[in-house]
């Protein structure tokens, strides 16, 4: 009887287990799930925020609406009964002038608005620089480059805090409403980041695991891309292709997930009101010629050059910055940059609207009722089929547009070179899409006019016959936004991905992969890094590159320290030590962690102990432990070492040491050991020999190593 009662309450209890097991690893498997979705509706949410607030306030700069303050331009236009010509001079809406002299004609009414723009456009960047250098300095740049480095396993405390991302998505607003030549694109990716970094304290699986978190930081990267461009696709590729160090198939899985909750969510809020996720959103219908793929390769030639020529010169002005006085005067720098940006983008209508309105204006394509400048073509009525206008002469408007357009170009090539790294949030997607899709935009309406004149030339014989349509000069903007932001960032297939879902167009893949690829070739021949990965090397991060191949035949012994002439290792043995013994070698050395010993004799490897880790179990003891002094024994041992009766109370810390970390022999060769801390992330590696601990490697070590192999001074590599 009593036999069977056990056996009845063993299968209860393990019924009971069973159940216990199943629960947990379901949602085990779904917290993951649950986070990428909380990440999606957070950044989306962020992102919409973001572009409703920069939209208002870009159109504060110019004026006001009167039926309701917080209305921008477009929206307060919404209801007049203006016809659609003068859609933009509707009487709810009051320029400064309006609103203050009562009339908007004449010189004193144009000078009042060109000093309210001013005006504005200084507030919000000295505001902007102000909340970043006060509350917090990460919320800067762009962001991309340090989050490539943590990817790679490099831990950057606060940079991706609550602090950051409050004052990241204020300033973000500011910067960008300041007419600044930056764009919001590249730090959403670090507002989205920061989203993912602070949900993950809600699961304790990515709580306490780095390599888990960082799963999840290479989705929010890609969440960040999708709502910045509205393309979800292209947000799991540019997570994949430029930010992540290490990217499993689980990782693309909950990245699309990310990407597809985030895009989705910003579609709901609907920010632009045109139920597209950008500005910029456009649909091409004509068909491109074979023969146009010479001026797109052309436009990847300027892409290219233009990337190079940006790299270079940006590297030099950030270097000297930091060399010298100028970088301790950050909100000088910006008010100084805001003002010669804001005088001079005022009188050219094409610099005063916002970029992302800019290049949404060169990539449309001329309909019937458009009233732009750039559609300013002499009409001939008789030959317009539907909707569709043939190749027409360019009217007085569209020469206008093209001096205005040449001098907007000459301003960004410069200007954005010396905005970009100032202590504001600052993107780069969206002013090297302007000067590509300004180059473009010229290029396509000087091919247009070509082809209208010289129909009977052979080149346009075959397909362009007159009265046809047979150039889309917005066509020709795309192509260069998409070369021009190759060249700067080095990116191809991601590229590619992000500017057809922009545009909606499949049959439009061979010219901007054509463009993609002869921007990254010809900036490659001109220098080899991408904009991020020379900001990382600037900036002294140890970050090591997982595209370049390491072919040297040097071991882990001739890397490794000590070398020969060095002090010996710094070690703490396993139960030999008193707290003042351990508490002198943390004073005395600035190292994150120490190995542990046997003794100092045998130097046979018992693990690793963080610096950290020392320092706050040691103070939480000497608070909590009665009888723990400076003499104290410290053991790392399961079982307490014997000593004499009198001696104090002994202190173990077995909790707190990693009984396995990474070591490898003295003759790994180092090819394997590179390999190793890129795939694993890790910052460094123990050398042994049958055991016995001969030394460490740390990743700056692999840094110095790799430069001296390439004829670089190991030294000139800063770790800043």
């Amino acid at each position: 009887m009593t036999r069977r009662s056990t056996g009845r309450w063993e299968i209860t209890s393990r019924s009971k287990e069973s159940t216990w097991a199943l629960i947990h690893s379901v949602s085990d498997a779904f917290s993951g799930w649950l986070l990428m979705l909380l990440i999606g509706l957070l950044a989306g949410s962020l992102a919409g925020l973001i572009d409703i607030s920069a939209h208002w306030m870009t159109d504060l700069k110019e004026g006001v609406c009167l039926a309701g303050f917080w209305f921008n331009h477009e929206h307060c236009c919404w209801k007049s009964n203006t016809t659609f010509t003068d859609r933009d001079k509707c009487p709810e809406w009051k320029s400064w002038s309006q609103l203050i002299l009562g009339h908007g004609e004449g010189a004193f009414a144009y000078i009042l608005n060109y000093f309210m723009y001013v005006i504005w456009a200084l507030l919000f960047s000295l505001l902007a620089v102000l909340l970043v250098k006060g509350f917090a300095p990460y919320a800067c740049g762009s962001g991309i480059p340090e989050i490539k480095t943590i990817l790679s396993g490099f831990i950057i405390r606060g940079y991706l805090g609550k602090w950051t991302l409050i004052i990241k998505t204020i300033t973000l607003v500011l910067a960008v409403s300041s007419g600044l030549s930056l764009g919001k694109e590249g730090p959403l990716v670090h507002v989205a980041c920061c989203c993912g970094n602070i949900l993950c304290h809600l699961f304790t699986k990515y709580r306490k695991n780095e390599a888990k978190r960082r799963e999840v930081l290479s989705a929010a990267a890609a969440a960040g891309v999708s709502v910045a461009f509205g393309a979800p696709i292209g947000g799991v590729l540019f997570s994949l292709e430029e930010v992540s160090y290490y990217f499993p198939l689980k990782t693309l899985w909950r990245s699309f997930f990310a990407a597809l909750v985030a895009a989705f969510t910003l579609r709901s809020i609907n920010p632009f009101g045109n139920s597209r996720l950008v500005l910029f959103y456009v649909e091409f219908h004509m068909p491109w010629h074979l023969l146009e793929l010479v001026p797109f390769i052309l436009l990847g030639i300027f892409g290219g050059l233009w990337g190079a020529f940006f790299i270079r010169s940006n590297i030099a002005w950030c270097r000297r910055r930091k060399m010298t006085k100028l970088g301790k005067y950050p909100v000088l720098e910006v008010f100084v940059v805001t003002a010669i940006t804001a005088l001079l983008a005022f009188p050219n209508e094409y610099t005063r609207m916002s970029t992302s309105e800019l290049i949404s204006e060169l990539f449309n394509d001329c309909g019937i009722l458009d009233s732009s400048k750039l559609c300013e073509y002499v009409n001939d009525f008789n030959s317009t089929k539907g909707d569709d206008l043939p190749d027409r002469a360019a009217g007085p408007g569209v020469y206008t547009a093209m001096w205005q357009l040449a001098l907007a170009l000459i301003m960004k090539v410069f200007i954005t070179i010396f905005t970009f790294g100032m202590k504001v949030p600052s993107g780069l997607f969206i002013p090297s899409m302007a000067v590509g899709a300004i180059a473009g935009r010229l290029l396509g309406v000087a091919v247009e006019q070509l082809a209208f004149y010289h129909h009977d030339w052979a080149i346009f014989s075959g397909w362009c016959s007159q009265g046809a349509d047979c150039i889309t000069p917005g066509l020709y903007a795309m192509v260069g936004a998409a070369a021009c932001l190759g060249g700067v960032t080095r990116m191809t297939v991601s590229l590619v991905v992000i500017m057809f879902e922009l545009t909606g167009g499949l049959e439009y893949i061979v010219p901007l992969m054509a463009a993609a690829m002869t921007s990254k070739w010809v900036a490659d021949a001109i220098g080899r890094e991408g904009i991020y990965d020379a900001h990382i090397r600037l900036n002294g991060y140890p970050f090591l590159e997982a595209k370049e191949e390491f072919s040297h035949k040097t071991l882990a012994m001739d890397v490794m320290r000590p070398r020969r002439s060095d002090p010996p290792l710094t070690v703490i043995t396993q139960d030999s030590m008193t707290v003042e013994d351990v508490e002198t070698i943390i004073n005395e050395t600035t190292y994150s962690g120490y190995p542990v010993v046997v003794s100092r004799e045998s130097q046979r490897l018992v693990g690793f102990v963080l610096r950290r880790d020392l320092i706050i179990s040691i103070e939480n003891a000497r608070k909590k432990q009665d009888g723990i002094v400076s003499t104290s024994i410290i053991y790392f041992t399961d079982h307490s070492p014997p000593l004499p009766p009198s001696s104090p109370s002994m202190l173990k810390l077995r909790s707190i040491l990693d009984l396995s970390p990474f070591t490898v022999t003295d003759q790994t060769p180092m090819e394997i050991v590179v390999d190793i801390f890129r795939k694993l992330g890790l910052r460094q590696c123990l050398v042994t020999h049958n055991g016995k601990l001969l030394g460490i490697i740390t990743k700056k070590d692999v840094l110095k190593h790799i430069a001296q192999l390439a004829n670089q001074d190991p030294d000139s590599i800063l770790f800043n």
